[in-house]
């Protein structure tokens, strides 16, 4: 009698964790933008990536966006789980600044700010600070060959403000923008 209350009991909880959950949250998905697919982004009919997954950008003609844990995978989404005591987490940092500081010669340590040398806790953020993308219209208008205010003007035009939270700026959107600004289209997402 007992076996068959346990049979019972893991019967109810394979259906409920195995269907109704999952239907539940499907369901739920279909009210939120594009039915929980992904909101992706499209240039000419082409889906180059998603709004809310960091991507590799680390070409001098693009802005970069944060570093990550996970090396841009979204299948293993997660922090590096280094605190700031940690020697190897301050190397590591201490590397990001370097090389960052080679790229933009113009700029000072102090100056750089934390999310450009810092991953997200996801290891996946697809935005950066404002700040973080204006130290780097110097280097990508010249790389552009285009002119510094053009380039300020639209990431200024890309900085989203949110009503609870920080200003960002979604480097994918920006870096489209961009390509659509140098007019070679063709270049879009060629990182």
């Amino acid at each position: 009698m007992k076996i068959f209350s346990l049979l019972k009991l893991t019967l109810l909880t394979v259906i409920l964790f195995a269907v109704i959950y999952p239907l539940a949250i499907y369901g739920i998905a279909q009210f939120a933008p594009n039915h929980g697919k992904g909101e992706t982004i499209s240039v000419n009919g082409k889906v180059v990536g998603y709004q809310k997954i960091g991507q590799k950008f680390d070409k001098s003609n693009y802005f970069w966006g944060r570093p990550s844990a996970v090396d841009y995978n979204a299948a293993g989404s997660a922090g590096s789980n280094k605190g700031p005591g940690n020697a190897e987490y301050l190397a590591l940092v201490q590397k990001r600044i370097d090389t960052f500081l080679i790229v933009h010669p113009y700029l000072k340590k102090s100056e750089i700010p934390s999310d450009m040398v810092t991953a997200s806790g996801s290891g996946l953020d697809p935005n950066i600070s404002p700040e973080g993308a204006l130290i780097q219209v110097k280097r990508v208008a010249k790389e552009r060959k285009l002119a510094e205010d053009k380039v300020k003007a639209l990431v200024e035009s890309k900085i989203n403000t949110a009503v609870v939270g920080p200003e960002t700026v979604n480097v994918l959107e920006l870096n489209v923008a961009l390509d659509e600004l140098s007019k070679k289209g063709s270049q879009i997402l060629s990182r």
